[in-house]
């Protein structure tokens, strides 16, 4: 977890996204959340790895986030891949609506983080990379481990 001056605290990075995808356009979005659901998130109990974004009847819900349930809860707890609304302007919603019905294109989770005590989902429009794309993803970063590795034995 690493924090910079903004009052920004990253929960969680969602990098298999980042491999996976061409991220074009992001945005910031709130999500309703129930009180086991904060508290877990602020254990760092949660997962973003196979999730994503859909539209139901022009709103916005994070679909198979797993946030762990929280035990000292108890029976008020929440189920762990329930659906979760997404909290953003109508504008922004109807942009990402009209990109994704675009062949190709998909929305999915980047970052969970806090934003001055509240929690945030930043949210990307991507592209689905292909084979030799993932490739040339792995050859430039150990590219630049190795530049590094060298910069540093200097």
């Amino acid at each position: 977890m690493t924090k910079a001056a903004t009052g920004i605290k990253i929960i969680v990075d969602n990098r298999k996204a980042r491999f996976d995808f061409i991220i074009e356009d992001t945005y910031e979005a709130g999500l309703e959340l129930m009180g086991s659901e904060v508290k877990s998130i602020r254990a760092g109990q949660v997962n973003l790895k196979d999730s994503y974004i859909a539209f139901v009847n022009g709103q916005a819900f994070l679909q198979k986030a797993h946030i762990s349930i929280y035990t000292p809860s108890s029976y008020n707890n929440h189920a762990p891949e329930r659906l979760r609304k997404l909290l953003m302007h109508r504008e922004e919603l109807d942009k990402i609506e009209r990109k994704i019905t675009q062949q190709g294109y998909t929305c999915v989770p980047t970052k969970l983080y806090f934003k001055n005590g509240r929690i945030k989902l930043e949210v990307g429009i991507a592209k689905g990379k292909l084979k030799g794309d993932k490739r040339d993803s792995i050859k430039n970063r150990e590219h630049d481990r190795e530049m590094a590795r060298a910069r540093s034995r200097k």
